[in-house]
């Protein structure tokens, strides 16, 4: 594999011989503009030729932006410009500096693009061979793996959301449910039962940055058929199966207003409280896949979600509530609502995470009335 390896040449020289290095090691061919030689054409010609013919880019981001071309753009930007449409793209930014105004512009646009690009940070060398060695290793393993079936995976996803109770009493859920492709086993049944595992997925789900269970409540996790489940009595819980399958349930009631006790609130749906729910249940989704795929062997994902226990209630904005709190026109239930589904790129867990929300939040909207 041929991997062009981008970045500022001033001041950079050690951080691009580490690339080198970690390219170099994995049998993979490096190019680089100090190896063109003399051309015919100008060096940046013979740049953006170079990435046409590789596989890969490495982007390596630091504080300064360059000198411009005629384009008006450095010539590091002109290569990511280059490649991000038709190459495998992969930044490492450098954290602990102030990038100036034109590479900070740069860094914004790399970080807003997600078609093909892994990103990572990098502090100095060492750290930056070491995470070009990595992002090399899961293109690598992502080459070599099976044919996605995205139509068997929005079904496996939409299988794994529970039957619907539907009586006015139970309490109201999101149930999100996340599939995997190409489908294989990722955990074997030995690593599922490691009590390390069960352990750091409760630290998670108490303490993690998208918290899913509340700390003041009592927990426990268990095996069920062969999955490994953390639940919460009457609140929050998550599955894990060995095919690296994800159900979670997070409650939707809750206090919609600051003081007293919000009647109308326990007859609604509240969109902002749904949106949150569902950008905890996706980050923390992200998080497990991370944690049993770290060589994102699994590519693809499948995302389903419904709202459950809801029969009869309307939906608001926090701002309708607030402005009507004490009335609501009630639902008037009927058939049993649709899982809504995606099928994304796994890389869009944590790239793009906004944007699955809003894809899942409006078709769940819909499926409910206004309640005025």
């Amino acid at each position: 594999m041929r991997v062009f390896i981008s970045s500022l040449i001033s001041g950079f020289g050690a951080e691009r011989q580490a690339a080198k290095r970690a390219v170099a090691a994995l049998r993979h061919e490096p190019v680089m503009a100090e190896d063109f030689g003399a051309r015919p054409s100008s060096p940046q010609v013979a740049c953006l030729q170079g990435i046409r013919e590789s596989d890969v880019l490495v982007l390596i981001l630091g504080e300064h932006y360059g000198a411009t071309q005629p384009s008006g753009l450095s010539a590091t930007h002109e290569e990511y410009r280059e490649a991000r449409d038709t190459k495998r793209v992969l930044a490492f930014v450098q954290e602990g500096v102030t990038a100036d105004p034109q590479q900070g512009a740069f860094i914004e646009e790399v970080q807003g693009w997600e078609k093909g690009l892994l990103r990572r940070g990098f502090v100095d060398p060492d750290g930056l061979r070491d995470a070009v060695t990595t992002a090399l290793l899961d293109v690598t393993v992502a080459a070599v793996t099976g044919p996605v079936d995205e139509a068997d995976l929005e079904t496996r996803a939409i299988e794994l959301i529970p039957a619907e109770s539907r009586n006015m009493v139970t309490s109201v859920a999101l149930e999100v449910a996340l599939t995997a492709g190409p489908a294989q086993r990722v955990l074997r049944p030995i690593e599922i039962e490691e009590p390390t595992l069960a352990d750091e997925l409760l630290q998670a789900a108490l303490f993690g940055p998208d918290q899913l269970f509340d700390r003041s409540a009592g927990n426990e996790t268990r095996l069920v058929d062969g999955a490994l489940v953390a639940r919460q009595e009457r609140g929050a819980s998550v599955r894990l199966d060995e095919r690296g399958s994800i159900t979670l349930r997070l409650p939707l009631d809750g206090p919609t207003r600051r003081r007293g006790f919000d009647v109308a609130g326990h007859m609604v749906i509240v969109e902002e409280v749904v949106q949150q729910r569902l950008m905890t249940a996706l980050g923390f989704a992200a998080w497990i896949m991370e944690r049993i795929d770290a060589t994102q062997r699994l590519t693809h994902i499948a995302i389903a979600a419904r709202i459950s226990g809801a029969e009869y209630r309307a939906w608001r904005t926090l701002a309708q509530n607030s402005a009507s709190p004490d009335s609501v026109s009630m639902g008037m239930g009927g058939s049993e609502r649709e899982p809504v589904c995606l099928v994304e790129r796994r890389a869009s867990l944590r790239l793009d995470r906004p944007r699955l929300v809003e894809d899942l939040l409006v078709p769940l909207r819909r499926q409910f009335p206004p309640g005025g």
